[in-house]
């Protein structure tokens, strides 16, 4: 679950993380604060660790008191091979808060029903990249596996 006012923009691969692709965005990111009246800061490394890339911030300065969600979870609903379902999960105070589906078409690389707001939307595509790696990463692998079976 990131944090609702994080528009994450690049990777961050510093080494911190014990496992990385279990961050709620697949990986962890850098980028920069949307909360009202500090659009556009840069957090540092450790507000990245502690709260941008994992939600619940209220230890952050800037995590506003008054907001619709703590957190935002991203999952998969579907999979088909040329478009992929995403859920968009808010949570407030450890309790759904609302949620979306934004479904994007593997084809033609486009979001066919992207999310609204501009910082949720570039989360998702943040996810959604992390989830094609490792999608492209497993169907390497069940080939390989498939070819060494066929040659026994």
């Amino acid at each position: 679950m990131a944090c609702p006012f994080f528009f994450p923009e690049q990777k961050l691969e510093d080494g911190r993380w014990l496992h990385p692709a279990r961050l709620p965005l697949g990986t962890g990111w850098s980028g920069q604060c949307c909360a009202p009246g500090y659009q556009g800061e840069k957090p540092g490394v450790e507000e990245l660790h502690q709260f941008c890339n994992l939600g619940y911030a209220t230890g952050c300065r800037r995590f506003p008191k008054e907001r619709s969600s703590d957190a935002v979870r991203f999952s998969v609903a579907r999979d088909c091979g040329d478009r992929v379902v995403l859920f968009c999960v808010f949570e407030l105070a450890h309790r759904p808060a609302g949620h979306s589906n934004l479904e994007y078409d593997c084809s033609s690389g486009k979001w066919l029903f992207p999310h609204p707001d501009a910082r949720i939307q570039q989360m998702a595509q943040c996810y959604l990249e992390s989830y094609m790696l490792k999608r492209s990463s497993r169907q390497v692998l069940t080939s390989i596996a498939s070819a060494s079976s066929a040659n026994d």
